[in-house]
């Protein structure tokens, strides 16, 4: 199964339609970057939260989606933007081009182990040593509606929390102590749990995580 590849046709094919709601904490990001840093934005979709540092005064900004369809509709929406489109399984820079990294709802588009961690590390070579690594997503739900499509899809595809919507993309929720084992080579500055809504409209577990490469 080609995840990456069967993700991608699914991006491009809603694009259009799709709204991004999860909320970009920017007040707890300028904590710890400045406006004059390099920022990358992985999965940046539309580029929504690069439109949202842009408005704010941000001017180094850089977004890689593996979906051509998103970043059409970005540069149609803010042609001001740096959007390019890349292959989803590296990162086209080189070392420690950038002061931070943003992940927001990419994990769970990369549903297999082995994504996530190179994606972890494709992070990390690209930051600055000290960087800053933003980082939100999902987390794994209790009411009845998870469960049972947590269990329909557990043995299909080997991962508590992996389900399928039916308009076709695979998705994942994550245990806090998967997050937690995937950024260990990272140091922790801010972990938030919270509740976010979906692009569906539903209501879901989530975190907010902002860490600093330690190379």
């Amino acid at each position: 199964m080609n995840t990456i590849l069967d993700q991608e046709k699914y991006w491009d094919k809603v694009s259009e339609e799709k709204e991004f709601p999860t909320p970009f904490q920017i007040q707890e990001f300028e904590k710890y970057v400045s406006k004059d840093m390099n920022i990358l934005d992985i999965g940046c979709g539309y580029g929504r939260t690069l439109n949202e540092l842009h408005n704010q005064g941000f001017k180094n900004l850089t977004g890689i989606d593996y979906s051509q369809g998103m970043i059409n509709k970005g540069l149609r929406l803010n042609p001001y933007l740096n959007l390019i489109k890349n292959d989803g399984y590296t990162i086209p820079f080189p070392d420690s081009k950038f002061d931070a990294v943003l992940l927001i709802s990419v994990l769970t588009s990369n549903i297999k182990d082995e994504e996530q961690e190179r994606l972890m590390s494709e992070i990390s070579r690209v930051l600055k040593d000290n960087g800053i690594l933003y980082i939100t997503d999902y987390l794994i739900n209790n009411n009845k509606r998870n469960l049972e499509r947590y269990k329909k899809y557990t043995d299909k595809y080997g991962i508590y929390g992996v389900f399928k919507l039916s308009e076709g993309v695979i998705l994942r929720h994550h245990t806090e102590n998967h997050i937690m084992k995937l950024t260990k080579d990272f140091q922790k500055l801010v972990f938030e749990k919270t509740v976010y809504e979906t692009m569906n409209g539903n209501k879901s577990n989530g975190f907010y995580y902002i860490l600093k490469n330690s190379k």
